[in-house]
């Protein structure tokens, strides 16, 4: 359903086109953001809510901008690899700091380097298995590096350790959307979300996106 200025296709609430709102909830979904952390034209704010460490919110999604060349890849992994460095090391001496498995973790998912930071989430998630908001992080990691079914079952195990969790509820729904195709499960988990979080300040934006999705899936671009 594509949207356009003038066409009606517009959230009174939020003010933006269908295809904007989805766009930044996709935004958040890379992040691992609640969806309560970002706004518009902005990089990602404060780290995940009850996060116990810095995570890739911390760092800004975007990663270039303005008038300077949009970077690759792998000049992403380099300055990443260089950000990470001391952490990496100081690792090394303490390979049961969870939190610093995480800090790293969140390094590399903001420079899009998902192996990297699955790797180091999984590492920190041994140490520290209840810890949900590096659990949803790990679940966005996966899912843009194709494993849907993965990121669903990190979403579905950091839910049994907090079943009202903003930020895995939200996950949950976009994932099934875009990854799974499953509409009725993304309605479903969105609609818990704002059952649980009533006062939800983006909640104009996910009651758009299950209006989308009742209506037969999102706007294309």
């Amino acid at each position: 359903m594509s949207s356009a200025a003038g066409t009606g296709n517009e959230n009174a609430a939020t003010g933006l086109p269908a295809n904007r709102v989805y766009t930044i909830a996709t935004l958040c979904l890379l992040a691992g953001l609640a969806i309560g952390y970002f706004f518009v034209g902005a990089h990602a704010g404060p780290a995940l809510a009850g996060a116990k460490t810095p995570t890739a919110a911390v760092y800004p999604v975007t990663t270039y901008s303005g008038g300077h060349p949009k970077l690759t890849l792998e000049q992403m992994k380099q300055m990443a690899d260089v950000q990470a460095s001391a952490l990496v090391e100081k690792s090394k001496s303490q390979p049961k700091n969870a939190a610093l498995l995480l800090q790293i973790a969140g390094i590399y998912q903001a420079s899009h380097q998902f192996k990297q930071a699955t790797d180091y989430y999984e590492k920190g998630l041994k140490i520290d298995p209840k810890n949900v908001p590096a659990r949803t992080a790990l679940a966005s990691c996966l899912y843009y590096s194709n494993d849907s079914d993965g990121a669903l079952s990190q979403l579905n195990q950091a839910l049994k350790y907090n079943p009202k969790d903003a930020n895995a509820l939200f996950n949950l729904g976009m994932i099934k959307y875009r990854g799974k195709n499953d509409a009725a499960g993304a309605i479903a988990a969105w609609q818990q979300l704002l059952k649980n979080n009533p006062e939800l300040d983006r909640k104009p934006m996910v009651e758009q996106l299950i209006a989308e999705a009742k209506a037969g899936g999102p706007p294309k671009n």
